[in-house]
């Protein structure tokens, strides 16, 4: 039986941290084994970080090129898992039929569905210029999905209204072309495990609030543990009570990076009695962080940016083998392009 394909993206944002790796990588890892998997460096989407303001350069020399990131992605990626072998990893860039179709697309695509986009309004509300890109954004995420006739998409909760879009999208062009053109993408939702800053367990772990909210996957054990050694706690002597956030995120982490259920229970049983030495469960977590994190360091260092670039070409060209086919059916169907001989 054929199977169906799968298509991710990620923006190239530097490091990975332990919050992408179970939010998201660890299950794109496991899709491999059930899917046709198209994953995407999305340096386009990036861009719509800018302010566009004359003093926020596009290539700024005080930060790394979205083009030296997008490596550095590529090869984090690859360490913990993602295999070329059996997936197409590629940088979005580097096949410009995404932006070819997005275009179609953003005449297809609703005003008014694009002004209900939550995350548009979150982004907007807290910014004093707002780009057409940013506003647009969805449309493009689109055009990278239905461009590999992706059956399934891997999301959280907070991605389910883009994908809705991308259905509306699909459903629109085969209604102007009459045919079923692009196929029905669903939801494949993740279980994503949410990681916490270990600073402020309020909010989810990012590198947008500061190095000390986030573990990088490439960090040095010393440094990463100085931020468990300093994770937000309590007392400890609260017999009986809820754990505070700080507490059940260390707990999360332990769980997720592999420990036994007799250590994780025998902390939990210290804390219902309100004896737990949070030091003894800091140095757990510590430790438990660095067997996972260890084998992908050691992956990670075998690579080189010469090595990593010669992957990308490759997985850019067998996308581009699928984004040519489909959007040759699009002008054709469009009424644009070359005239057919």
């Amino acid at each position: 039986m054929e199977k169906k394909t799968v298509f991710s993206g990620i923006q190239p944002s530097g490091e990975l941290h332990l919050g992408n790796y179970y939010g998201a990588i660890q299950n794109w890892v496991r899709l491999q084994d059930r899917f046709d998997c198209v994953y995407c460096i999305v340096d386009y989407h990036a861009v719509t970080g800018r302010t566009g303001r004359e003093s926020d350069k596009f290539q700024d020399p005080r930060h790394e090129s979205l083009a030296t990131m997008s490596v550095q992605m590529a090869g984090d990626l690859m360490a913990c898992g993602i295999d070329p072998r059996r997936s197409i990893l590629f940088v979005q860039s580097h096949v410009p039929e995404h932006t070819e179709l997005a275009w179609v697309f953003s005449c297809v695509a609703s005003h008014g569905d694009l002004t209900r986009m939550i995350q548009f309004k979150d982004k907007a509300d807290r910014s004093d210029y707002v780009s057409v890109g940013l506003f647009i954004y969805p449309v493009l995420q689109a055009a990278d999905i239905l461009l590999y006739r992706a059956a399934k998409v891997p999301v959280g909760e907070d991605q389910v209204q883009h994908l809705e879009l991308a259905r509306r999208i699909g459903r629109r062009f085969n209604t102007l072309v009459g045919e079923e053109y692009f196929p029905e993408v669903e939801a494949e939702l993740t279980a994503g495990k949410r990681i916490m800053s270990l600073a402020d367990p309020a909010h989810k772990m990012s590198k947008s609030l500061g190095d000390k909210h986030y573990v990088g996957l490439m960090e040095e054990p010393d440094a990463i543990w100085k931020k468990v050694r300093s994770a937000v706690t309590d007392s400890g002597e609260q017999v009986g009570g809820e754990m505070s956030p700080g507490v059940a995120n260390l707990f999360e982490i332990l769980r997720l990076t592999g420990a036994v259920d007799d250590v994780v229970d025998g902390f939990k049983a210290q804390h219902a009695a309100g004896k737990i030495r949070y030091g003894d469960l800091k140095t757990a977590v510590q430790d438990h962080i660095m067997r996972v994190l260890d084998p992908i360091r050691e992956r990670r260092s075998r690579m080189s940016d010469d090595e990593i670039r010669d992957t990308l070409a490759a997985g850019a060209a067998r996308a581009s083998e699928i984004a040519k086919a489909t959007m040759a059916g699009v002008r054709a169907r469009v009424g644009v392009g070359p005239p057919p001989r």
